[in-house]
């Protein structure tokens, strides 16, 4: 039996602007640029202004914006009313005109040249190249050659190869059709493990140093010595349990040291120093530049990758033709409705240019404003307990808005390039009720460690003594939690001989 019910439930709907800005607000920079040449691709009615136009003004751009943006995202797309259409507001002139979004964009210096191109990516040979250069050198030919690209082809970016054998002959096998044994790619292997650097091509860490170790130039007793290590004692090595590998090898403490010296100059990543294949992961480029100029600190956004967007004229002037043919046919009609809905997809996407601009500036000199002292003298104790909620109120932004803002964003300062994140921090009481940022207190304690006698390093315990000391009452746990963040090892792999 079905029986019918009435409901009355409170529902957040965003309309499709909305949802667009929000997804442009957490593009970075570095991104940007594909974003805007996929709606240019995919809306003909959108195009790049390529002309040289002036600079419009921050101030009043800004002003525009902030009266600009409930209308914006308070619009609603409703059905498309031929009878209601007003082409004038589609045809007028100016709307080709420069995009008013695209202020302050070049983060250039123009009187300094030493600034340089700061976006320009460096040109190197990747790992992948390195490797098959040397393989042009090897002597092998037909099969073997094809099984040694499948090979290198299979090693990660820190230069070590962990898939299992199986899987590279079965890889072979059915995407080469090459039907090979575990033998012969185990001597091809063996034959890109001679390849620079040293150490490419180990399964592990533990074949890695063992085949650096093989080429290396020492003493034969020390290289001896280094290798019988990391061969029967490996994992001992690694827990620096250096006073049972001592006893076992009878070694003298002067020995020990020369040893431990040796193996820890070798690479454990031998892929590392190559260019990555992810661009986007190797370079950064700053969506903010801070400025200080004698103490007054000026902001700028990075709109190098925001080309100048307008309406086309060519869709305009179709409008403007169409509004003087006397006789409309429904196919003339269709074809308005198509007009309008490009040329209001444009407009939107403009407007959320504009307003996410107009966010980011907004909400990164928000920023700036609250860690002043740290942005003038760059020292991490002067950064403030700050979370996201203090910058919404200081905003009016949503705290999901200053969420998408930080997330991926970029600012480069004289003192360093920044993740927006960096800047957010919990609070902390001292003994006197001061609040201070919880980043002060991993300063200090990364301080602490850097100072301490490395051949006794200074447990989690004795720790939290010193920062009670300094007038941080924090609990053990939490000091450990604070290393862990601060990738520093616990004391006894701090110790040094």
């Amino acid at each position: 039996m079905q029986n019918l019910s009435q409901q009355q439930r409170l529902l957040l709907k965003l309309s499709p602007q909305q949802i667009q800005l929000m997804k442009l607000l957490q593009i970075p920079t570095a991104l940007l640029d594909v974003r805007i040449k996929e709606e240019i691709e995919e809306n003909p009615a959108l195009e790049e202004d390529k002309d040289e136009l002036p600079e419009d003004d921050l101030n009043e751009i800004l002003n525009e914006s902030e009266e600009e943006e409930d209308d914006y995202l308070n619009e609603e797309s409703g059905v498309d009313d031929l009878d209601n259409l007003k082409l004038e507001d589609y045809i007028r002139e100016g709307d080709d005109a420069e995009a008013d979004y695209n202020f302050k964009n070049d983060p250039y210096n123009p009187d300094n040249e030493d600034t340089g191109d700061r976006n320009t990516p460096r040109l190197e040979t990747s790992f992948y190249e390195v490797l098959i250069n040397q393989l042009g050198m090897a002597d092998l030919q037909g099969d073997e050659l094809m099984i040694a690209e499948q090979i290198i082809g299979s090693i990660d970016e820190d230069g070590y190869l962990r898939r299992e054998m199986d899987s590279i002959i079965d890889d072979l096998s059915f995407r080469q059709n090459i039907i090979t044994d575990e033998k012969t790619v185990k001597k091809i292997i063996a034959i890109i493990q001679e390849f620079e650097p040293a150490g490419v091509c180990a399964k592990d860490l533990q074949e890695c140093l063992l085949l650096q170790l093989d080429r290396i130039s020492a003493k034969q007793t020390l290289q001896n010595n280094a290798i019988k290590i990391i061969k029967k004692y490996f994992d001992e090595f690694s827990k620096k349990h250096y006073v049972k590998i001592q006893r076992s090898m009878n070694l003298r403490d002067e020995e020990l040291k020369e040893i431990i010296h040796l193996i820890t100059k070798l690479n454990p990543k031998p892929g590392a120093g190559y260019e990555s294949e992810n661009k986007a992961s190797t370079f950064v480029i700053p969506d903010f530049y801070i400025e200080n100029n004698n103490g007054d600190l000026r902001l700028t956004l990075n709109g190098k990758n925001a080309p100048e967007l307008r309406i086309s004229s060519n869709y305009r002037d179709m409008l403007r033709d169409y509004e003087k043919t006397k006789y409309k046919d429904p196919r003339h009609k269709e074809a308005v409705l198509f007009l309008k809905q490009k040329l209001d997809s444009a407009k939107w996407f403009i407007d959320a240019i504009k307003q996410r601009q107009h966010t980011l500036y907004l909400t990164m000199e928000t920023i700036m404003r609250y860690q002043e002292n740290f942005f003038l003298t760059g020292d991490e104790m002067e950064l403030k307990p700050m979370i996201l909620k203090d910058i919404a109120n200081r905003t009016g932004l949503d705290i999901s808005t200053i969420s998408r803002v930080a997330n991926s964003k970029f600012v480069q300062t004289e003192f360093g390039t920044f993740k927006l994140k960096y800047f957010f921090s919990e609070s902390l009481s001292t003994d006197s009720g001061e609040e201070v940022s919880t980043r002060e207190v991993k300063k200090i304690l990364e301080d602490v460690v850097n100072a301490e006698d490395k051949t006794k390093p200074i447990s989690d315990e004795q720790l939290t003594i010193i920062l009670k000391e300094k007038g941080y009452n924090i609990a053990r746990r939490t000091i450990a939690k604070y290393r862990e963040q601060l990738n520093i090892p616990v004391a006894r792999l701090r110790k040094e001989l």
